[in-house]
């Protein structure tokens, strides 16, 4: 009867402290990925692929177990996991592409946004989407370190600091030419729809190698849609509670079957 008792209390005991063991490889593009995060998630364990892109884990019994997989330069990916002792073969990783973002600002020709050398921040639609505003010289005060300000309620004038900078050592381009010169902060950038807008690239600091003395404080280029990628009508439109009415049009026409153009048109009632 003792030996009994015994086994069946060592049975359990074995039974909750039991591990799992989980392995594979992770690769991108054919080949391994060296230094690899390999966590259990929701847990402190974890470990990083060798040098052929190989790894091996051994957690511990929890409910709905999932691996999370990342590595710098490449987009995550959460597997569920059984509990079991299992091999998970290749696991493939998609490149990221925001890290291989082409950027024309920092050397007036297109590069990748990594091998820019300068910090350009880049801001889509997504952007522009996520925090509404009626024009896109409102929209630019929800980016740190910049600032438009209001110089006249009469004829709804400003211009744009930098980093603490004055409006005239601001340039802004649009597809990397200035809009007026001295005075694109003061009329350019409220009459621009935001349906013309792909993104816009900012140079938070000195820039006047490349744009003269216009851009000490820093460079906003405005870069605009190719019709080829845009849709033949979009439509954008929000209201406030203070009655404001905006509403962008987009619409793209051709006037030849080798030419096209895109129309944009803003309505703001308040």
């Amino acid at each position: 009867m003792k030996l009994q008792l015994l086994f069946i209390i060592f049975s359990i005991q074995f039974g909750i402290s039991q591990d799992f063991i989980v392995s594979g490889q992770v690769i991108s593009g054919r080949k391994p990925l060296e230094g690899a995060s390999i966590i259990i998630k929701g847990s402190n364990k974890g470990v990083t692929t060798n040098a052929d892109g190989y790894f091996k884990l051994i957690f511990s019994k929890i409910k709905n177990p999932k691996l999370v997989i990342s590595h710098i330069g490449n987009k995550s990916r959460i597997i569920p996991i059984p509990l079991i002792n299992s091999e998970l073969g290749s696991i493939e990783l998609d490149l990221d592409d925001s890290l291989d973002e082409v950027v024309v600002s920092g050397t007036l020709k297109p590069v990748s946004k990594l091998d820019s050398p300068v910090t350009i921040d880049v801001y889509n639609q997504t952007f522009f989407k996520a925090n509404p505003t009626s024009s896109i010289f409102e929209s630019l005060e929800n980016i740190n370190g910049i600032r438009p300000q209001l110089n006249c309620s009469v004829c709804n004038t400003g211009d744009i600091h930098i980093n603490g900078q004055e409006g005239s050592y601001t340039m802004v381009l649009i597809d990397g030419l200035p809009i007026i010169s001295g005075l694109s902060t003061v009329y350019g950038l409220s009459g621009i729809p935001q349906s013309l807008i792909d993104r816009i690239e900012i140079i938070k600091g000195p820039a006047s190698t490349l744009y003269g003395s216009e851009a000490i404080g820093g460079v906003i280029n405005l870069i605009t849609k190719l019709p080829e990628n845009t849709s033949k009508l979009s439509i954008d439109s929000f209201t406030t509670g203070w009655g404001e009415l905006n509403t962008d049009i987009g619409y793209k026409y051709s006037i030849s079957k080798k030419s096209v153009g895109l129309l944009g048109i803003n309505y703001f009632n308040y």
